[in-house]
């Protein structure tokens, strides 16, 4: 289906708008045509660097005829007055995860862009890389048989990187620190891939970043279809790595940035490598809101979804801090 480009706005200029501004120009269904920061050498540069606009408000950006989408990549708890004011201005809204920083804003901020009748997508663009696409088709063909355990891993090193000045690192804009940052990427893949989770335990610990949250997080996930899930996040480990293996009764899938993709199916003696070609899950996310935009199908990560997702990690953040068990519900019920 051909189209015009969407013309986006991105405001919360930083380096993950530049990654996504990056991701817009390796596409012909978007195009930056404005940006917005409070600080103006940022939008400056991004303008320049771009070929956009530097706005001198958000506001003029939402009263801008030009502009039919806003990127919002600002901090966490600017997501619902922010995406509020776009949807009330009629822009279409691209948004980076999570949602919110508690599911009370999540729900806020799906019911303004419904309301409005305005498109919201979530920027959960792992879930889309081609070896978690190929393990759920093969899941859906019946290959695994019955899911019964999955375990991930997903850490990066932040040693000597972390800026204390930056919502990112702070207990305040990252409540439940690297497990809301970057663990929840692999808490959404592997809800995609078992199945929605029940119910969370968690354990949180700060054990070599300065500052007030934690770097280090582990949950066990509870599945409503029975599978166990174990999901370690961390910014204290050497090296970046991310590690998913999926077993299910009859065949398991194992996957790590280092190897690849393995698959190994019951009386099997090996697992047989799995070759996936690469492919730009961030494109394809922008590409799928544009088409939403235009009246062709729907994000598959709104605001519902991403929602839950942040229920899941939200249960997490509890489960750590009072010992217990949490369910999932119980967080969709007060959070």
């Amino acid at each position: 289906m051909a189209f015009e480009p969407v013309r986006v706005g991105c405001i919360g200029i930083g380096w993950w708008s530049d990654v996504l501004a990056d991701a817009i120009k390796r596409s012909d269904k978007l195009r930056v045509v404005a940006c917005y920061s409070r600080s103006a050498p940022k939008r400056d540069a991004f303008a320049a660097k771009y070929g956009c606009r530097a706005a001198s408000s958000y506001e003029a950006i939402l009263a801008d005829n030009g502009v039919d989408a806003i990127i919002n990549t600002t901090p966490n708890n600017a997501h619902l007055e922010t995406t509020r004011a776009a949807a009330r201005a009629g822009k279409h809204v691209f948004l980076d995860k999570p949602i919110a920083n508690t599911v009370s804003e999540g729900r806020a901020i799906t019911e303004a862009c419904r309301k409005a009748g305005v498109v919201l997508a979530l920027g959960y663009q792992r879930r889309r890389e081609s070896h978690f696409r190929w393990i759920r088709d093969r899941i859906d063909a019946g290959d695994f048989g019955k899911l019964v355990n999955a375990e991930a891993n997903i850490s990066r090193d932040r040693l000597g990187k972390v800026d204390l000045n930056s919502w990112r690192y702070t207990a305040a804009g990252m409540p439940g620190g690297v497990m809301l940052q970057i663990g929840i990427h692999y808490a959404d893949v592997l809800e995609y891939l078992i199945g929605p989770v029940k119910a969370v335990s968690g354990r949180f610990a700060q054990l070599v970043l300065p500052g007030d949250n934690p770097d280090v997080a582990s949950l066990v996930l509870e599945h409503e279809n029975g599978a166990l899930s174990t999901l370690n996040a961390s910014y204290a480990s050497a090296s970046e790595y991310y590690m998913m293996n999926i077993y299910g009764k009859e065949a398991s899938a194992y996957y790590d940035m280092h190897s690849g993709l393995r698959h190994l199916k019951r009386g099997s003696k090996s697992a047989s490598p799995i070759a996936c070609a690469r492919n730009d899950p961030i494109v394809e996310e922008l590409e799928e809101f544009a088409r939403a935009v235009r009246g062709d199908g729907a994000p598959e990560m709104g605001g519902e979804s991403a929602t839950v997702s942040l229920a899941v990690i939200r249960a997490g953040i509890v489960s750590a801090r009072e010992g217990r068990r949490v369910e999932v519900a119980e967080m969709l019920s007060k959070d």
